[in-house]
């Protein structure tokens, strides 16, 4: 089954960064004890502009999908009263593996 990632740009006011930082570096020790990976990139041209990079081994055990443990829970609720994500924050892409195929011999 293909890995999934999602890309969530998120806005968080300057008054709030610390704190979101905190937080999401407490969510990403969650997921990974869960088998995901949590990245952040921080904009440096647009203040308090950042990327959340999620990726799970399936779609269906994404942080946006995957039942959530209650620390889970009560981090992600905190993060939604820290910062905005962005409409399409939670869209899933699926990985497309990109191993060569073997080629066929004659005879085939």
């Amino acid at each position: 089954m293909p890995r999934a990632l999602s890309v969530s740009k998120v806005t968080v006011s300057p008054a709030n960064e610390s704190e979101y930082l905190r937080t999401v570096t407490q969510l990403a020790v969650v997921l990974e004890r869960r088998g995901q990976r949590l990245w952040v990139f921080r904009s440096p041209d647009r203040p308090g502009t950042f990327l959340e990079f999620n990726e799970s081994p399936s779609p269906m055990s994404h942080r946006s999908r995957a039942s959530r443990t209650g620390d889970e829970l009560s981090l992600e609720m905190k993060l939604q009263t820290l910062a905005s994500y962005a409409p399409d924050a939670w869209d899933l892409w699926e990985e497309i593996p990109l191993h060569p195929q073997p080629e066929p011999t004659s005879g085939e």
